[in-house]
This record gives C-alpha cells, sequence and structure tokens, in this order.
C-alpha cells in the first residue's frame, strides 16, 4: 500500500478546512431537505452548479426528504437500478427523471 503525500502544515490546515466546510454544507442541505426549504428538484440543480453539493450521496439525500425513510430510499433506489453508494453528480440523465417522477 502506498503511502500517503507528505503535506506541509499549511496545506494540512487548508484540507482540513475544506473539509470541515464540505460536511457543514453537506448538514446545512440536508436540514433544509427535512424542513421542506428546499425540494429534490433545487438539490439537483444546485448539484449541477456546485461540486461540493454534487459529491452528496443520492440515499443520503433521500432519506433526509420529508416522508422518506431509510427502508423507502432502499427500495426506490434498488427498484430503480440505482446503486446506494451513487453521488448525485453520478446520476444520469434517465436516472434523474425516474428519482425526479417518484419524489417530486
Amino acid at each position: 500500500m502506498a503511502t500517503p503525500p507528505k503535506l506541509t502544515s499549511e496545506q494540512r490546515q487548508a484540507a482540513l478546512e475544506k473539509a470541515a466546510k464540505a460536511r457543514q454544507l453537506r448538514s446545512e442541505i440536508k436540514n433544509r431537505l427535512k424542513i421542506g426549504s428546499m425540494t429534490f428538484t433545487e438539490l439537483l440543480m444546485q448539484a449541477d452548479e456546485e461540486p461540493m453539493v454534487a459529491k452528496i450521496k443520492v440515499l443520503t439525500a433521500l432519506e433526509s426528504l420529508p416522508g422518506v425513510g431509510k427502508v423507502t430510499a432502499r427500495r426506490t433506489m434498488e427498484r430503480l437500478g440505482i446503486a446506494e453508494s451513487r453521488r448525485l453528480s453520478g446520476l444520469g440523465p434517465q436516472q434523474r427523471k425516474s428519482l425526479l417522477e417518484v419524489f417530486s
């Protein structure tokens, strides 16, 4: 196994700050989905524009929607042929269309 690259303290600090910002953004989006101030359609549009949003897992986003639990989200993704590990950026046009038909 290869060793990770050596980072300077400044590079390490920058990476830590970037990771913290990404976690905070994902948390904020999940909260907005949960309370209904953001729709799944809006999330997909935002994922097209922002790389950090595009890295959110589809399963996590669906589970955050009101009235959609873990079981419903998993079963729907399985029925549509979408892998649980798929991220928003990895959805194809047909997969997006199918998800929007179910969750809009």
